[in-house]
């Protein structure tokens, strides 16, 4: 029996090195309304350090209700291979929006892999990279 039942994670939040870049780069890939945002207050004394400011970050409110935020405290570029976060996936409705995606991003002249199929896990992937090299992945079902 499991210690605590969970219905999946509510929020996300990455450290990023530089807030308004990384803030413009979600704005331009995924369009998500903001739910909160300290970003233009970031350089204020304390903000960094203040939970109640979000830390100077931006928060995003995702169509499956869910968040994601930036915080801005990094100061290295990121390493997947170190304890921490590896990737982060976002879902899309089909392979075919995959495709959608990958042309998008190539018109928009960010670099990404090609659609790959995961058959033994029943999806397909498509990854890039953000502005501090953290791997974005978008993540769709195979049927």
């Amino acid at each position: 029996m499991a210690l605590i039942t969970s219905s999946g994670y509510a929020h996300v939040r990455i450290t990023v090195t530089d807030i308004a870049r990384s803030k413009q780069f979600y704005d331009r890939v995924f369009g998500w309304p903001v739910a909160v945002d300290e970003s233009s207050a970031v350089a204020e004394p304390g903000v960094r350090e203040s939970p109640e400011r979000f830390y100077g970050g931006t928060i995003y409110q995702t169509p499956q209700g869910t968040l994601f935020g930036l915080r801005p405290v990094g100061q290295e570029t990121f390493d997947p291979n170190r304890t921490g976060l590896d990737h982060v996936s976002f879902a899309v409705a089909s392979r075919a929006e995959l495709e959608r995606a990958a042309a998008a991003l190539t018109d928009a002249g960010i670099e990404h892999g090609e659609v790959t199929d995961l058959t033994a896990a029943g999806i397909a992937i498509l990854s890039f990279q953000d502005p501090d090299d953290i791997n974005v992945e978008l993540t769709a079902p195979l049927n």
